[in-house]
């Protein structure tokens, strides 16, 4: 059984009852393999070194990474779900969140394209059924990446979201379409429209100020698959980024960053670790992390976390700055 327990109340995410801010990196493709999951379980204390109480891993799909989380019938692949559970596991030790993404449709080679609405509710029931089962209080639930399998086979996402919700009333559920969440959601994510009376996370958080779009012509060629790149910002790109994410913050809401540096797939990534100060010749996203730190501190939450922080304490980096109004959401990651 976990240790900590993710709530909403209101419009406030809590951990534990306290007041709690999701800050955090998208790790979309951290099921892929063992090594790529053992690698986020190694360095979530170097992350919370610089700051960083949530993560996200999705259960399906991630492009390129094609993470088969499902059966043809909705039901849990048994490897898929032991990585799952190894990384909320971990990350319950250092009282982090996980955010867990059920559908992820789009271009990924991991979907089911038989599927109807019967199996994709079962996927989501069976997905929340799991983590509560295994007493996985730290973790809240994504129903459908950028409503991708809304958009593409027309599932309806409250109905997602009533299944999920049938397996455990109480585990947080978000939707990530398009639109307003529906009533049964906890908070909106990434793509939905922030409402007054629930919660809002930008989910998926990149350069608003990318020549041809982040996840668009910057990052993707045709007949390549796998990412252009990889962890590389102009300082133009780093400034719009911290900028986001600074107004996302001082708006109440969470928000967590995504990378191709992150989530590239296997033979490129994914890279579990802070890397550089996102040049060519130093590609990462440490110049990040240090803008995190500098804002919010290291993650000290779980004993004995001060002491494992430590070791990011002498860095230091060039001063970021930048304020912009929230941009439009991106498409297709």
């Amino acid at each position: 059984m976990g240790r900590h327990t993710f709530t909403v109340c209101g419009t406030r995410t809590l951990l534990d009852g306290q007041l709690f801010q999701v800050r955090g990196l998208r790790c979309s493709n951290a099921l892929v393999n063992d090594a790529a999951a053992d690698s986020l379980i190694r360095h979530l204390p170097v992350f919370a070194a610089y700051g960083v109480n949530t993560v996200s891993v999705f259960f399906q799909g991630s492009r390129f990474g094609d993470v088969h989380g499902y059966r043809r019938d909705g039901t849990l692949n048994p490897v898929y779900a032991a990585r799952m559970g190894r990384v909320i596991e971990a990350a319950d030790a250092w009282a982090m969140v996980v955010l867990v993404g059920c559908l992820y449709w789009g271009d990924s080679r991991a979907k089911w394209d038989i599927w109807t609405q019967s199996e994709a509710n079962a996927a989501v029931r069976n997905k929340v059924a799991f983590l509560g089962e295994r007493g996985y209080g730290n973790a809240l639930v994504d129903v459908d990446n950028e409503g991708m399998a809304l958009r593409a086979k027309g599932f309806d996402n409250r109905a997602l979201v009533l299944a999920g919700k049938r397996a455990n009333p109480e585990r947080v559920i978000g939707t990530n379409f398009r639109g307003e969440p529906p009533p049964e959601a906890d908070l909106g994510l990434h793509f939905a429209t922030p409402v007054p009376d629930k919660p809002y996370i930008e989910s998926e958080g990149s350069a608003p100020n990318t020549p041809g779009g982040y996840w668009g012509d910057y990052s993707k060629r045709d007949g390549f698959y796998g990412y252009l790149h990889v962890g590389v910002y102009t300082p133009e790109m780093q400034a719009s980024q911290v900028g986001s994410a600074a107004d996302h913050f001082d708006a109440g809401h969470g928000y967590l960053m995504a990378s191709t540096w992150l989530q590239a797939p296997p033979g490129q990534g994914p890279r579990h670790y802070p890397g550089g100060d996102g040049t060519v010749q130093a590609p990462g996203i440490r110049w990040w992390l240090f803008w995190l730190r500098r804002r919010f501190g290291p993650y000290p939450a779980a004993p004995g976390n001060i002491q494992a922080t430590r070791s990011a304490s002498h860095d230091t980096s060039r001063p970021i700055s930048s304020h912009r109004s929230l941009p439009p959401k991106q498409e297709q990651t």
